[in-house]
C-alpha cells in the first residue's frame, strides 16, 4: 500500500508527518479548554502535548486544572505501546453523560512519566479549544488528537489508515 502524501505546511503550521515516532512529549503554554454543555470541564496554560507521526497533537491537562467532580470512572482500559495502560472516565454535567470522554495514564511507561494522572479529552465527544479556536477531532474513535488551523495532515484515524 502507498503511504499518504504529506501536505506541505504553510506559514505558522506544522505537518504531523514531521512529528517523531516514538512520540515526543512537550509542555505547552497555549490556552487549552474543554467544555461540555457549556460548562468548563478543564482549562489550562500548563498542558502537555504528545506529537506522533501522522496524528494530530493530543493535549493533556494537569489534574489541578480539571474539574474532577464532573468525571465518573469508566471500566474501559486500553493500551498504548508508547504510553502504557490508559484508564477512562465519563464526563457528567447535570443529567448529561458523555461516555468514555476522558482518559489518563495512572502508571505510564518511563518515557511518558510526565503524563502521570494528566487527563486527555476526546474532541469527538466534547467541545475543545486551543487558544479559543474550536478544534476538529480526527476521524475515527480511537485517537484523541485535536486538529487546529496550525496542523496539516493527512491524519491517521479514518478507516483504512491503520497501516500508516
Amino acid at each position: 500500500m502507498l503511504r499518504p502524501q504529506r501536505i506541505e505546511p504553510g506559514p505558522g503550521q506544522e505537518s504531523v508527518w514531521d512529528y517523531p515516532r516514538p512520540p515526543r512529549l512537550e509542555q505547552t503554554a497555549t490556552h487549552l479548554r474543554v467544555e461540555c454543555q457549556g460548562i468548563v470541564v478543564a482549562e489550562t496554560r500548563r498542558g502537555l502535548r504528545v506529537l506522533e507521526t501522522s496524528q494530530p497533537p493530543a493535549f493533556y491537562f494537569p489534574p489541578g486544572d480539571v474539574d474532577e467532580a464532573l468525571l465518573r470512572p469508566n471500566p474501559l482500559h486500553t493500551f498504548c505501546e508508547w504510553k502504557g495502560s490508559a484508564s477512562y472516565a465519563d464526563v457528567v454535567v447535570g443529567d448529561h453523560l458523555v461516555a468514555e470522554a476522558a482518559w489518563w495514564y495512572p502508571t505510564p511507561n518511563a518515557s511518558s512519566a510526565a503524563l502521570c494522572d494528566h487527563f486527555g479529552f476526546y474532541a469527538q465527544k466534547l467541545d475543545c479549544f486551543v487558544d479559543d479556536e474550536r478544534v476538529v477531532s480526527n476521524e475515527g474513535s480511537f485517537y484523541g488528537g485535536w486538529i487546529t488551523s496550525k496542523v496539516v495532515g493527512p491524519f491517521k484515524g479514518a478507516p483504512g489508515t491503520s497501516y500508516w
